[in-house]
């Protein structure tokens, strides 16, 4: 992000002077945080510029408006994907085409967010899906990047990770004359406001600051935007608030093409016992936040632990009680367990609601239970 003054922070840059960083001017890094795992944040991006993002789509990176300069035809950006370590020969690096830059960026309505196309899809990308509403923009949320780990530092080699709590707009503004004109409707706040030491910093400009939805989900709800230094006492870091710009966002990626964004998925891990040859059983997912109907090929994902699967006939139930069915029993199917994916047209069934798994044994002898299952939009 944009980064004024100093601090300790987990490696994210610091913002500029001005509230609203110039184009092309890198903000802060994460300072204060722990290495991250390969694969924990399997969405993150490494952009040339020095900025960060997330994978929006399989073939569009979401970052920062002020990590580019316009609107319009770019071959110059490469995005590294798919490690924690950039020197991995495991990086998946592909240029950009094109770069849709906010157009309200730098006005009083706000939105530092951007979108980079590129040359081609990244097969099998993980994506991270926005917020579409404001109901998870508090709270306590995760920051990741590549940028300096202290206010001054140099760039990461290794992707960081920390936390930082909510701050309230009004406490924001007023912790130093630096935000004073920050806008609450496009901006979060967060960071330690009495302590300072956690905080995005210089090179972490673009990425996302995520947490956990209602379904224990990943979801996007701030871009790094800038802040007064790095990781400093009353000196929040300054995110632009996803959720505001959300129907842009996606308006906007849609004109670009590059797919859709990925999959919101609803996960139930709850064990469930099946009868031996009894009544059938169902597993309950609570889907909210998807817009519209349900697509024509949401993924099913179904892990069932059986000694006999021929024996289970499973069925996907849709919230208006329609079931779609998965898999008939065959007697002659005596292999173990059922792991598997599957695709529904469930189309013309409206998304958000309960969907509920249902698994009957209908033979004798063989025993098991539903291990999780998981639906994906």
């Amino acid at each position: 992000m944009l980064v004024t003054g100093a601090a300790v922070a987990l490696g994210f840059a610091a913002p500029a002077a001005s509230a609203t960083p110039p184009p092309g001017e890198l903000g802060p890094m994460v300072v204060g945080g722990t290495r991250a795992a390969q694969g924990e944040f399997p969405w993150m991006v490494r952009l040339s510029m020095g900025c960060g993002g997330a994978m929006y789509t399989p073939q569009i990176v979401l970052t920062a408006a002020h990590c580019v300069s316009r609107t319009g035809d770019n071959t110059s950006i490469t995005a590294t994907y798919g490690v924690v370590d950039l020197q991995s020969s495991a990086a998946v690096k592909v240029n950009s085409t094109y770069v849709h830059r906010s157009p309200t960026y730098g006005t009083s309505t706000g939105g530092d967010w951007a979108l980079i196309k590129l040359a081609n899809p990244i097969p099998n990308a993980a994506t991270l899906p926005i917020a579409t509403t404001n109901a998870y923009n508090t709270g306590t949320f995760d920051v990741a990047g590549w940028g300096a780990d202290r206010e001054g530092g140099s760039q990461q080699r290794y992707l960081l990770k920390a936390q930082v709590p909510f701050v309230d707009d009004v406490a924001c503004r007023d912790s130093d004359p630096y935000y004073s004109d920050l806008i609450f409707s496009a901006e979060l706040c967060a960071g330690k406001l009495d302590t300072g030491g956690v905080d995005t910093c210089q090179g972490d400009s673009g990425g996302p600051m995520f947490r956990k939805d209602a379904n224990n989900a990943w979801i996007q709800v701030g871009i790094v935007s800038h802040g007064l230094g790095c990781a400093r006492p009353s000196a929040p870091g300054v995110y632009a608030e996803v959720s505001t710009f959300a129907t842009a966002i996606k308006a906007a990626a849609d004109q670009l093409g590059g797919g859709t964004p990925g999959g919101k998925s609803f996960e139930n891990t709850n064990n469930v016992n099946i009868p031996d040859a009894g009544a059938a059983v169902t597993s309950n997912v609570g889907v909210t936040e998807v817009a519209g109907n349900a697509p024509s090929a949401l993924k099913v994902d179904v892990d069932i632990k059986h000694t006999y699967r021929g024996d289970l006939v499973i069925d996907l139930i849709a919230p208006d009680g329609s079931a779609y069915r998965l898999k008939n029993s065959s007697s002659s199917d005596s292999a173990d367990n059922v792991i598997a994916s599957y695709n529904v047209n469930a189309s013309s069934e409206a998304a958000n609601g309960t969907w509920k798994l249902r698994v009957q044994d209908v033979y004798r002898v063989d025993t098991g239970y539903l291990d999780s299952w998981k639906v994906t939009f």
